[in-house]
C-alpha cells in the first residue's frame, strides 16, 4: 500500500465482506433459533466455548491475534445470543 488512504479503502472493502458474512451468520443463527427450546438451550455456554476454541486455532493458522479474535468473537456471540432470546421471548 502506497498510503493510508490505500490501507483504509482496504480496510473498507474488507468491511463491505465481513458485513456480508455476519449477515449470512444472523440468517444462520436465526434458523438456529428455531430449534431451541428454551433460554438455556439459547445461551448453550459449551457451543460458545467450542467455537472460541475453534476460532482461536483459526487465528493462530491465520496469523491473527487469537486474544482479537476471540474478543470480537465474544461481542459477536454475545449480541447474537441477545437477537436470539429477544425472538425466543416474542415466540414463548
Amino acid at each position: 500500500m502506497a498510503s493510508l488512504a490505500d490501507v483504509r479503502q482496504a480496510i473498507d472493502s474488507v468491511d463491505e465482506q465481513i458485513v456480508a458474512l455476519l449477515a449470512t451468520r444472523e440468517g444462520l443463527v436465526r434458523q438456529a433459533a428455531t430449534f431451541k427450546k428454551d433460554e438455556q438451550g439459547v445461551r448453550a455456554p459449551a457451543r460458545v466455548e467450542q467455537v472460541l476454541t475453534k476460532v482461536r486455532a483459526l487465528a493462530t493458522e491465520r496469523s491473527a491475534s487469537p486474544e482479537v479474535v476471540e474478543s470480537v468473537y465474544r461481542a459477536m456471540i454475545t449480541a447474537f445470543i441477545d437477537l436470539e432470546l429477544t425472538e425466543h421471548r416474542q415466540r414463548g
